[in-house]
């Protein structure tokens, strides 16, 4: 492992007016410059079968800068457009590798606003950041500590749809480094009654987040919707709707750093299951409460946290039984009806908890296959599916509804 971590801190600023206004036209000139690179792209393979690299549309941007249409392109710092293009570049390139689907146009309603600068585009000095184009430092609540004499080698600005500024700069990290081996496993089964169970028997609660805030958030989207096209009224309708769920994810996710970070803490391997989130997503009566208990964004987070501090996550084949399997003794149960929570094994007489047995069983069989690799998968090289245990956890709260 590097002896620096490339790690990014994120903080919340306040810009003035006049920073604002510039940021926002750098994120317009960034999304026109993406649409007309993917369409330059696009018109080139469909008429030509030809491939338009970076260079090329590198190139396009200079030519562009000089028409009178698009002269508006050199008001803004160059690095951000430059910076769009080399994304669009790695999606292409994810695209042809079969990684990712088609690059799609940027949207000036959902798409993410943000721009990316370079070290050539900003200054960091005496815990000031100023970027091009602008007389003033930004005006940033340093929240926690930026490490020192560190200088970040990338800076990204972004405004979320709740209105919210946010710069994030990338830089190594000298505190990060593996934690002390031991020789502690523990399996994780995930769920909806209960977030997580661990092999250790213990049981972390699913908090809902989304459901504590439900009647809030279908209030303001009914005022939203009695808005009128296009008013003031319904910008400002919108943007309550967009706190709404900006606290909700931020609270979400403040859990899940909480749980992943103890996790990575406590234990040397850490065994989950294989799963396919988009694929569940599909079960429409319950696909509500699978966004909010974020499966996926635990795995993410758990992962990149291992890998920073040395640890190891192994993801178990989502089709091993791991309900029907008797911990104890081995015996697999013929049938396990889904409203059983807990059972006897007909063979050595043990009583399990239902979720707990599962755990137990994915540490053992993520333990016994670490050796060889048999029944290890990445969750986005797996084909689609969706194991007998998840249909149980999905089946646990049949009076969650999207409706």
């Amino acid at each position: 492992m590097a002896s620096h971590v490339k790690r990014a801190f994120k903080y919340r600023f306040y810009p003035t007016d006049a920073q604002a206004a510039e940021l926002s036209r750098t994120f317009g000139c960034v999304r026109k410059v993406y649409n007309l690179a993917l369409a330059a792209r696009t018109e080139a393979w469909a008429l030509q079968q030809r491939r338009v690299n970076y260079n090329a549309t590198s190139a396009m941007l200079t030519a562009w800068k000089q028409t009178d249409e698009l002269a508006f392109l050199s008001d803004v710092s160059s690095v951000p457009l430059q910076q769009c293009l080399r994304h669009l570049q790695a999606a292409f390139t994810n695209f042809f590798a079969k990684r990712a689907k088609y690059p799609r146009f940027k949207s000036k309603k959902t798409s993410r606003n943000s721009a990316e600068y370079t070290s050539s585009a900003f200054r960091f000095r005496d815990g000031k950041l100023t970027l091009a184009k602008m007389a003033e430092p930004l005006d940033i609540v340093w929240s926690r500590p930026f490490p020192e004499k560190a200088s970040p080698s990338m800076v990204t600005v972004s405004k979320d749809s709740s209105g919210r500024w946010y710069v994030s700069m990338l830089c190594e990290d000298p505190s990060i480094k593996p934690l002390p081996a031991t020789g502690t496993a523990v399996g994780v089964d995930a769920g909806l009654d209960h977030l997580l169970t661990l092999s250790t028997g213990e049981k972390i609660t699913n908090l809902r987040h989304e459901r504590r805030d439900r009647a809030s958030l279908a209030r303001a989207q009914r005022q939203h919707a009695r808005k009128a096209t296009g008013s003031n009224n319904r910008e400002k309708a919108r943007q309550k709707v967009a706190k709404i769920h900006a606290r909700i994810a931020d609270r979400r996710r403040d859990h899940l750093h909480q749980i992943t970070t103890r996790l990575v803490r406590e234990n040397q391997t850490i065994v989950i299951e294989d799963l396919t989130v988009r694929n569940l997503l599909k079960n429409g009566r319950l696909a509500r409460a699978i966004s909010d208990a974020a499966w996926g964004e635990f795995r993410s987070l758990l992962e990149y946290k291992a890998d920073w501090y040395g640890r190891n996550v192994i993801a178990v084949d989502r089709w091993f039984p791991s309900s029907k399997l008797c911990s104890a003794c081995g015996r697999l149960q013929d049938k396990m009806p889904l409203n059983v929570r807990t059972w006897t094994c007909d063979s050595c007489g043990t009583t399990h908890d239902r979720d707990v047995n599962a755990a137990k069983n994915l540490m053992a069989a993520g333990l016994a296959v670490s050796a060889c690799g048999a029944g290890i998968r990445s969750q986005r090289s797996t084909p689609g599916g969706q194991s007998a245990m998840k249909q149980e956890a999905l089946r646990r709260e049949p009076q969650e509804s999207p409706s």
